[in-house]
């Protein structure tokens, strides 16, 4: 959907400002790693990249890509919202080839604004049409999914919603944690706000509010709070609760996933190659390769915040499939849309 620039700059400030970050930001063909199989002709200039993704998290690809191909990758890392604000402020004297995102929304906005190229189709077909932009501006590396945190010394999976609606029945009542600043979770109400409606969206929030909900700052916290009874359920990401896990197998929180529920949307953390950079052929070479096996397999075995891999064949041994998730059908480009979530969530009272 179409803003006027100041608008879109404005959005992208205030949400710098209101979104806790999320993972990073936070509290090709067949075979092996087809990025590194494809090395250019001749050398080619450094890569810009200008990723919200956190460097301890994404660094080690970018250095394994530049052994593997020779292009040297210069990255500048920050919050995803401000660098998307600073590629519009920039224009076409931008240095940057590159955008790695936290999540679809800001990829939606530089795409409203014609800033990134259309991908090529070997590119685009690595990935599921439902995790990449229509119009081929921008394609996921990796999803996350809205889940259900649960305390297991309290509740059985069975025991916990299959729906967010269902969490506005009065027996909910002071017993549901929610981070209604958090970027992740705005990210959440707009989608909702795609597929029911402005007034459904309105009144489940009304409905949230009437049941006193425990409110925390962020996903983290929010998962902390279940685990120490502050919450017995809680609206956060899914990969959280592997963080804990990681330090403690015995950690007394699961997630419940939401099938076919708008609770249970899957968000893409993507790329996109910018419409201004002189550099566009080494760009695609270093989008193919984050969409390798290599890179694919270390989000979805390897890392303790476990994220699930875009590509078919790649698997997760402690994820279901996307399949398994069903999640629900979102124009991921339209989640740009959230000054009217942040609006929506002011008139409520949700942010007070």
């Amino acid at each position: 959907m179409f803003r006027p620039r100041s608008r879109l700059l404005v959005l992208l400030a205030v949400l710098a400002l209101v979104a806790t970050a999320c993972g990073g930001n936070d509290d090709p063909a067949d075979g092996e790693d087809a990025g590194a199989e494809e090395e250019m002709d001749e050398p080619s200039e450094p890569l810009t990249v200008y990723s919200g993704r956190n460097e301890e998290l994404v660094s080690w690809a970018f250095d394994d890509f530049t052994a593997a191909t020779g292009i040297e990758v210069e990255v500048r890392y920050g919050d995803t919202a401000e660098l998307a604000t600073t590629i519009l402020e920039e224009g076409d004297a931008s240095p940057a080839d590159i955008y790695f995102a936290q999540d679809a929304g800001a990829l939606g906005a530089l795409e409203a604004e014609d800033r990134l190229v259309i991908l090529p189709d070997d590119i685009l077909d690595r990935v599921d049409e439902n995790f990449r932009a229509p119009s081929g501006a921008w394609t996921g590396v990796t999803g996350r999914a809205r889940v259900l945190a649960f305390n297991t010394d309290v509740l059985s999976a069975d025991e916990v919603p299959d729906s967010v609606f269902d969490l506005t029945d009065p027996e909910w009542q002071g017993r549901v944690g929610w981070a209604p600043t958090n970027g992740s979770f705005q990210a959440f109400v707009t989608a909702m706000r795609i597929t029911d409606g402005e007034d459904v969206t309105r009144e489940w929030l009304e409905g949230m509010l009437a049941n006193d909900p425990v409110v925390f700052s962020n996903n983290t916290g929010a998962v902390e709070g279940v685990a120490r009874g502050e919450a017995e359920v809680a609206l956060v990401n899914h990969y959280y609760l592997y963080r804990f896990l990681a330090e403690d197998p015995d950690f007394n929180v699961d997630n419940k996933l939401l099938p076919g529920d708008i609770g249970g949307l899957v968000n893409i953390a993507g790329v996109g190659v910018l419409s201004s950079s002189d550099n566009q052929d080494a760009a695609f070479e270093l989008v193919r390769f984050l969409l390798g096996d290599e890179v694919q397999t270390f989000f979805g075995q390897e890392t303790d915040a476990l994220e699930f891999p875009l590509v078919d064949g790649i698997e997760s041994p402690e994820l279901p499939t996307l399949a398994e998730i069903d999640p629900p059908q979102v124009d991921l480009s339209r989640l740009e849309d959230l000054q009217g979530t942040l609006e929506l969530l002011n008139e409520v009272g949700a942010l007070e």
